[in-house]
């Protein structure tokens, strides 16, 4: 075999690692979320209870990717992705033994405590993977990356579906779920090449030169071998890419599409079963429906970029969620409702993978804006749905969504500042 051939092969075997990562990730999270209104169910939980429960996750998840470029520069993204899916097996366990064993909230919040915290981290590394793994391939992959999520996502909000209707308990089904992704992501990872290069091996680090080409636009700052305190000089990118204008409004932009889709996450199932009045099993379907357009929007995403530029498919997608998450709030009958998680999928599909291809468009800092525009977009997705739960108190779950409707509105007016960089 010649030696194109083997390089060929690695890459394949390469991107393909990559993609298990990514749908790992979204197993793990379909896997507790789907099976929320039976861990409401057995700890006897209000919606306020359960934001609450779900703040702890976001508590964990906020510190994990705060840290995450840090982390991932440390460690490297191999041993933090393996890292971070035997945390996410660990905490998905404990949840379900937390649930259907001792029903102890307290559990049951250090449970998904661990799962954010092993969450963020592992998901800010498979970015630098996928950036690594899409300069190798010389195309743009990372809607369909992110369509990878979106496909574990489906699978686990099956599967949730099907065990909350067969009524197999919490603990069984969380704990086999955190088995499947813990096994599959550290067997995935010994293909991973982000960290190793020939690039990196022959040149030594110069303090003036800070881009690995293996990693796509992530430029990797190393230790340096001469003294000079990389660790140090990357703090001050970071710092700065805080205080970069454009940097800061890619991630409220991508703050709206971000929180609708956590809010999706967290609230379909329980929404579309005390709002709408539909069943368990029903509510799990209906986000099983809502990432499965989520997961058509992103595989069809590179084609709709590649022939009409960010910022219109930008607008038209914070336009088509903030119209399907109002028409799922009012829809007068269940199937209306249904059709809107459709239209709201859809909507919230592309707002992360745009977010980060424009945060790279200057190789030179693209880490740096990256680590920003993650920590805001993961921010939203992660605290604003605890944040609902708590509205709902008041208002209820369903119209507690109109807040998500308002922020969204932003990110339709933000569309401008994806504009790829000359």
């Amino acid at each position: 075999m010649s030696s194109a051939a083997v390089q060929a092969r690695e890459v394949a075997l390469w991107r393909n690692a990559v993609v298990v990562a990514y749908a790992a990730s979204g197993l793990a999270f379909a896997s507790w979320v789907s099976r929320l209104p039976a861990i409401r169910d057995g700890l006897g939980l209000t919606p306020g209870t359960v934001g609450l429960l779900l703040l702890c996750m976001t508590a964990g998840s906020f510190l994990s990717v705060s840290a995450s470029g840090l982390i991932v520069l440390r460690l490297g993204s191999r041993r933090t992705i393996r890292t971070g899916s035997i945390m996410v097996g660990c905490g998905l366990v404990l949840a379900g033994f937390g649930t259907s064993v001792l029903s102890s909230p307290v559990a049951v919040a250090a449970g998904l405590a661990v799962v954010g915290l092993g969450t963020a981290s592992w998901n800010t590394a498979s970015n630098v993977e996928g950036a690594a793994v899409e300069r190798a391939i010389g195309r743009h992959i990372m809607p369909r990356l992110h369509g990878s999520f979106s496909l574990g996502t489906v699978a686990g909000a099956g599967l949730g579906a099907w065990a909350a209707g067969a009524g197999v308990p919490v603990l069984w089904h969380l704990a086999a779920a955190g088995l499947v992704v813990a096994v599959s992501v550290t067997t995935a990872a010994r293909w991973f090449r982000a960290d190793v290069t020939p690039a990196e091996r022959a040149a030594p680090y110069r303090p003036d030169n800070f881009e690995d080409p293996s990693t796509g636009p992530i430029p990797v700052i190393r230790a340096s071998t001469d003294g000079t305190r990389a660790p140090l000089d990357n703090k001050r990118k970071i710092a700065q890419a805080w205080r970069d204008r454009r940097t800061l409004l890619l991630g409220i932009m991508v703050l709206g599409l971000a929180l609708a889709e956590g809010a999706a996450g967290d609230w379909v199932a329980l929404a579309l079963a005390d709002g709408h009045h539909q069943s368990d099993a029903a509510g799990a379907a209906g986000y099983g429906l809502f990432v499965t357009f989520m997961t058509i929007g992103r595989f069809v995403g590179t084609v709709v970029l590649d022939r009409f530029g960010r910022v219109p498919v930008m607008r038209w997608c914070s336009a088509m969620a903030v119209a399907g998450l109002a028409l799922f709030v009012f829809a007068p009958v269940p199937w209306l409702a249904y059709a809107a998680l459709a239209v709201w999928g859809l909507g919230a599909s592309l707002g992360f993978p745009v977010g980060m291809s424009a945060a790279a468009d200057d190789p030179a800092k693209a880490a740096a804006r990256l680590s920003v525009v993650s920590t805001i977009g993961y921010g939203a997705f992660l605290c604003g749905p605890p944040l609902l739960g708590l509205l709902a108190e008041h208002v209820g779950i369903l119209h507690s969504l109109l807040a998500v409707v308002a922020v969204l509105t932003v990110s339709f007016l933000l569309s401008p500042v994806a504009r790829k960089l000359p």
